[in-house]
């Protein structure tokens, strides 16, 4: 709003702070997008025209957010009356609104500092996300950062901007009046509603490098436009289809010669699975370890150094996947994808969602047959609603609180014990039912290859606190809970299965870099299972199907994910997303559903993650990736995702003569 251009002198005086706050809020915007240019590196070309972009266009943004932030000063002015305002104690109210608004501005660009280095991106869902569950992220942050000194330098700095600019605050007003003032406010609601209508999150993409257009952003601009599109309706948002025409697709794209459909509706998604009998009922131990990208080892060309050495002996003494993609950068996205075994959906995960329960889950067709089937979290479950999710869908929810108060542990931070403390409390649980005569189920979450990065002294060379130290330890944590796990009895009838939730980082040139959703798969049961290397592309959710049919279970199903030994060469596909963009990656092509029904196809690069677009863009891809999406969202939508009565019924194994080869 040009305030200049008041005819009414008094008013120009009585809100020139506003002038005030403008002018350094730009400034603090612009070498908010000069540090992160740094942080970034290689990622943003040297091209004028791409630093043109961002600090022009991230300016505009920046003069629709002032329209937010100034609202606390834009009050003041206006109510505050004359009198007061410009006596001694207005004039240091005036000085003090505006050293806070001014602590504040700053704490947020050393916030999104901090943000960036570990995301690569303006505050997004992770930021809205993260806000929830402040313990962890405060304690985080505290345990990772010398928060003081940090805290004490902004309150330093925002001192002195407000000291040496401190003529600009001058609480003048020659006679304003009250009517005359809401005019002026007013006008600044109209124009706020304005940008609400009129401006998205999504008008500054158009560039083809993601960190240019992430720079071209405002952090508390998309920090609130995250909030906004946590709850994204899929068939309002994206690209649809007939919702015949959609099922359709699924339907065929889900028939393996293992699968039949138990009915000609055309909108069930029902199989009966079958395999080659009889099952074997050996006990699981499935571990997703935090952050654990494949490019941490030396058998995907790790340039880290040997910080893997078990893992990567690991791989040739187990079935070893090289090719699986994750379904998100979120521990809930991998979460979700390997206990419901469903492309992501937009917005939220399945997890955080209302009426999550009793969904058709891998825990139950585990207890179907007996077992007793548990989900094991080194902190306290109530975090990213893991334990009421686990709980509601046939899990036992075993976290920090269950760790008795007189046992060992070796270290902890906000997040959890140490993961050697975590696998303790395992064996204990093992133990446990296999006294009972039963046999496990085991989903362990691990936490900590996650930032602050600590663990016990005297595990690995590699130094306390930083990434390196952190999977060095993983990898010595695992080790050491396969060999603690050889002395029990149970041992030579379980089956390991290490994966990661998702990759250590989601930065890239695109959008969706592929080459940040790779990560490893070891299936591991000597006395069962013979090693060997698969190198199918394989998405994570089809981590559970294969795992049950290596054990011949014959069984219902409604996961979208397929048994990859069933399954023909060329109709493998992965589902790579955000919170906002779904990913389809089928035969090296990456199809990217977004809001506002957008979509790009693009030819990503497998090693670097940066792509090109695809002419011409290949219209089935485009038809299955919205199918799925849409099929998956719907369902959940109307609640067919559900564990039905029905599905208990036994089905019968395959003849033996129809066994593929695994």
């Amino acid at each position: 709003m040009s305030l200049s251009a008041t005819p009414d002198q008094p008013l120009r005086q009585r809100f020139r702070p506003l002038w005030w706050l403008g002018v350094t809020y730009l400034l603090i915007g612009a070498v908010t997008r000069v540090v992160l240019l740094a942080m970034t590196g290689p990622g943003v070309a040297h091209n004028p025209l791409y630093w043109l972009y961002a600090f022009g266009i991230g300016a505009c943004y920046d003069l629709v957010t002032l329209l937010y932030v100034a609202w606390p000063l834009v009050l003041f002015l206006w109510l505050v009356p004359r009198r007061a305002y410009v006596s001694r104690a207005g004039q240091w109210a005036l000085y003090l609104l505006a050293l806070l608004v001014m602590y504040w501005l700053l704490f947020v660009a050393a916030s999104e500092f901090v943000f960036w280095g570990e995301f690569g991106v303006r505050f997004n869902f992770i930021a809205v996300d993260y806000l929830v569950y402040t313990t962890e992220v405060i304690g985080n942050i505290r345990e990772s950062y010398p928060i003081g000194l940090w805290m004490s330098l902004i309150g330093l700095l925002a001192l002195a901007i407000v000291w040496f600019s401190r003529r600009w605050l001058r609480t003048a007003d020659p006679g304003s009046r009250f009517l005359g003032r809401g005019k002026v406010v007013l006008g600044w609601l109209a124009l706020t509603i304005v940008s609400v209508l009129a401006v998205n999150g999504t008008m500054k993409d158009r560039t083809d490098n993601t960190y240019v257009n992430e720079l071209a952003g405002n952090g508390i601009y998309q920090f609130f436009n995250a909030f906004r599109s946590s709850h994204l309706d899929y068939s309002r948002f994206y690209r649809t289809l007939p919702d015949q025409a959609a099922f359709e697709r699924v339907r065929k794209g889900l028939q393996t010669p293992d699968a039949t459909y138990v009915s000609d509706d055309p909108y069930d998604l029902t199989r009966a699975i079958r395999n080659p009998g009889p099952e074997k009922h050996l006990n699981v131990v499935l571990i997703s370890v935090e952050s654990l990208s494949a490019d941490f080892l030396k058998t995907f060309g790790a340039s880290h150094g040997e910080i893997t050495p078990h893992l990567d002996a690991l791989a040739g003494n187990s079935l070893f996947f090289d090719n699986v993609y994750a379904n998100g950068t979120r521990t809930v996205r991998g979460l979700e994808a390997l206990s419901l075994s469903i492309p992501p959906t937009p917005g939220d995960s399945v997890i955080k969602m209302h009426h999550n329960e009793n969904l058709f889950s891998l825990a139950d067709i585990f207890n179907d047959r007996g077992y007793v089937s548990e989900f094991l979290y080194g902190g306290y479950g109530y975090f990213d609603n893991m334990n009421y999710f686990f709980g509601h869908n046939g899990y036992i929810p075993v976290d920090r609180k269950d760790i008795p108060k007189d046992a060992t542990i070796h270290s902890e931070n906000v997040w959890g014990v140490a993961d050697e403390d975590l696998y303790t409390l395992a064996l204990g649980q093992m133990d446990k039912i296999h006294g009972q005569g039963k046999p496990f189920f085991l989903h362990i979450m691990t936490t900590s290859n996650h930032r602050p990065f600590t663990f016990p002294a005297g595990r690995v060379k590699e130094r306390n606190g930083t990434r390196e130290g952190a999977v060095a330890y993983t990898d010595w944590s695992i080790a050491d809970f396969i060999e603690r796990s050889r002395s029990k009895p149970y041992f030579n009838d379980t089956v390991f299965v290490i994966t990661a939730d998702h990759d250590s980082s989601s930065a890239g040139k695109t959008s969706l870099p592929v080459n940040r959703y790779h990560i490893p798969l070891w299936i591991y049961a000597p006395a069962h299972i013979a090693p060997r290397r698969v190198d199918r592309f394989m998405s994570q959710i089809d981590i559970a199907p294969t795992l049950l049919g290596l054990l011949h279970f014959s069984y219902r199903s409604r996961f979208f994910g397929y048994d990859i030994f069933q399954l023909p060469p060329g109709r493998e596909r992965a589902f790579p997303a955000t919170y906002e963009k779904l990913g389809y990656l089928h035969q090296g092509l990456l199809t990217i559903l977004e809001p506002q029904k957008k979509l790009e196809q693009l030819r990503p690069d497998f090693e670097t993650g940066d792509a090109s677009p695809a002419h011409p863009r290949d219209p089935e891809d485009v038809d299955d990736a919205t199918a799925y999406y849409q099929v998956a969202a719907e369902l959940f939508k109307q609640g067919k995702l559900v564990r039905r009565p029905e599905d208990r019924t036994p089905v019968q194994p395959a003849p033996a003569s129809s066994s593929t080869s695994r």
